[in-house]
């Protein structure tokens, strides 16, 4: 009896997991999706070594000190040598100024939004209050168009929309405890995407990461994708 209740206690301490995916369909479309807690694990934005750009997962594992990564994804759009698109800061250092005005493609698509992470909340925020509110983030990332604003679908999507690709995002609580990253597993349109994460994740807020250059690594999944160099990536690390 008191070794059972000794394992018992032994159990009940070991840190929760917080990092679960999983793949899920909703609507006919199959989605995978890892869901973080980011007040206990290492939610972190990675773009470079030093002067070298990651550009894969693969270059993340196998930086100093790290013994797992857990998940990790696309985190916002990039230009032809990888430079972010829009705002970007690691480690509290900013790399790339916001960029509040509309613009060519679906990145200058407004309202488009912030993906900001501090030590213990994940918040995705939509840029012109990321820009009134000013929050002290450790890490952030500007992408766009928001899929959800304040439980509301962009206000450009249509039921009908006919351009489909394969996309991924992420969504958050309003208190910014889960962080839920998504990616499609078929070629979804955006009005599909944001319902998925509007009413089948129920998250207040919402941001697209990209459709052309989607990529997940999920080893919970049997997942690692691998394709053309990427430019800022998120994940978890141990």
């Amino acid at each position: 009896m008191r070794l059972a209740l000794a394992l018992l206690f032994a159990w009940l301490a070991l840190p929760a997991a917080a990092v679960t995916c999983e793949n899920v369909t909703y609507q006919g479309k199959s989605y995978s999706t890892c869901t973080v807690d980011p007040a206990t694990e290492q939610l972190r934005l990675f773009l470079k070594d030093g002067d070298s750009i990651l550009g894969s997962f693969s270059a993340i594992e196998g930086l100093p000190g790290v013994t797992a990564l857990p998940f990790a994804m696309n985190a916002g759009m990039y230009h032809a040598d990888r430079a972010p698109v829009g705002h970007y800061v690691e480690n509290g250092v900013e790399v790339m100024r916001v960029i509040p005005n509309a613009g060519p493609g679906n990145f200058g698509l407004l309202p488009n939004g912030v993906f900001c992470i501090t030590d213990d909340s994940a918040r995705v925020i939509e840029t012109l209050r990321y820009v009134e509110e000013a929050p002290v983030c450790r890490d952030a990332t500007q992408s766009g168009p928001m899929l959800v604003i304040d439980g509301e679908l962009h206000p450009r999507f249509l039921p009908d929309g006919t351009s489909r690709f394969l996309r991924n995002g992420v969504g958050t609580t309003e208190a910014g405890d889960r962080a839920v990253f998504v990616i499609s597993n078929d070629a979804v349109s955006f009005h599909e995407f944001g319902s998925f994460f509007r009413d089948y994740l129920q998250l207040s807020n919402a941001l697209y990461f990209d459709g052309k250059v989607s990529r997940l690594h999920a080893p919970a999944l049997g997942r690692s994708d691998f394709g053309v160099q990427m430019g800022p990536i998120v994940g978890v690390v141990e």
